[in-house]
């Protein structure tokens, strides 16, 4: 098999409040819509995933990795239709999933795919427990017997050619995709679902759901630190940005001693060693090397085992030259290098008060943190 996923996030979501769509609201540190395709873009066997929005939220949707963008239709079928249309076509099977899910637990997603190895449709779901009410003018007017009653949850998985057959031959107003692939008379299996597979829907959902994140994340944080001495030069490199001054930084690379340090924050963060281990400094191809060739590895390999940068941190030490009026231009190199908002980034610096190499002015030090959260 190969596998799509269409994340459907084109509503508008009013029932639960605030001044934005529930899946551009913030839980957590991230955006509703980012934490749930992040479940599915740190899949290996995930081939591509679309994120299908409403076109007013295109800058939102701009903010989230490994996403293809697709603007929705006036409906949610008609939106999950246009996704399906846009999925490469060397695919041969579809998870569609709800926004709202951000909290979908991996074995849901699991036994989907594993499902759909015997049959073309496949979708978890809970057995009704509680006991079921009929209600009019706000009392009880009778009861509902629960055998055989499912409560449906996404990812709803599917061979793609049939459920794009069925959506293209659906008159419309289903209320899920399983709904759309029964009308087509499909066989739809029934897989396990989760208490935590949480649909935000109310208010109050954010807050459950902000706790199952916080329970579910696995964080890293890593250190990193970096000395170079200054030799003759008219200018340093520092976090990817030139910076006049009457020496450079002496290095087998460029020197950018800003950007070594993070680099390294984030190796350790993976407890994957440091920038000599991964580019030798014995190795001639690295002589002169732009940093960044070090930081773009340590983001992506961090990419590659499923974690997303939080936050990076680094701290220059030095006496001169004066950090401060580059500090906003280091800060907006570093966030671009690393595919990161700028809010996420702080580049600082401080002096060691004349004291020791840095303050002799030998040469400058930096010391980085980096957070890393996979959920």
């Amino acid at each position: 098999m190969r596998i799509g996923a269409v994340i459907v996030a084109a509503g508008r979501g009013t029932r639960a409040g605030g001044d934005l769509p529930k899946q551009w609201q913030v839980i957590a540190g991230a955006r509703v819509a980012a934490w749930t395709c992040a479940r599915f873009t740190a899949r290996s066997d995930i081939a591509e995933v679309i994120l299908v929005v409403h076109p007013d939220d295109q800058a939102f949707a701009q903010e989230i990795a490994g996403v293809r963008i697709v603007h929705g239709g006036a409906s949610r079928d008609s939106s999950v239709r246009l996704g399906l249309k846009a999925l490469g076509n060397d695919l041969t099977h579809v998870l569609i999933h709800d926004v709202a899910r951000c909290t979908v637990p991996t074995q849901v997603i699991d036994d989907v795919i594993a499902a759909l190895n015997r049959s073309d449709a496949a979708a978890p779901a809970l057995a009704v427990t509680d006991a079921l009410w009929i209600a009019k003018d706000g009392s009880v007017s009778g009861t509902q017997d629960r055998t055989g009653l499912y409560r449906a949850q996404t990812p709803q998985g599917f061979a793609l050619p049939a459920i794009l057959n069925a959506h293209t031959k659906h008159t419309g107003g289903a209320a899920d995709d399983v709904e759309v692939a029964r009308a087509a008379r499909l066989d739809v299996v029934i897989t396990g679902g989760d208490e935590a597979n949480l649909k935000i829907t109310t208010p109050v959902d954010f807050a459950r759901a902000q706790t199952l994140l916080e329970q579910s994340m696995d964080i890293r944080l890593g250190n990193g630190f970096d000395v170079h001495a200054f030799e003759d030069g008219d200018h340093v490199i520092l976090c990817g940005v030139h910076v006049p001054h009457d020496k450079a930084l002496k290095g087998h690379s460029d020197a950018d001693v800003g950007m070594h340090a993070v680099t390294d924050a984030i190796y350790g963060a993976l407890a994957d060693g440091d920038i000599g281990q991964h580019f030798p400094p014995s190795d001639p191809q690295w002589k002169g090397a732009a940093s960044e060739i070090f930081l773009k590895h340590a983001v992506a390999l961090a990419q590659s085992r499923g974690f997303t940068i939080s936050n990076i941190d680094c701290t220059l030490i030095c006496e001169h030259p004066k950090i401060g009026p580059h500090a906003g231009t280091m800060k907006a190199t570093m966030a671009e290098l690393m595919g990161l908002d700028a809010d996420r980034v702080s580049v600082k610096a401080t002096t060691s008060e004349r004291l020791g190499f840095t303050g002799r002015e030998e040469g400058i030090a930096a010391l980085a943190t980096a957070t890393l959260v996979k959920l």
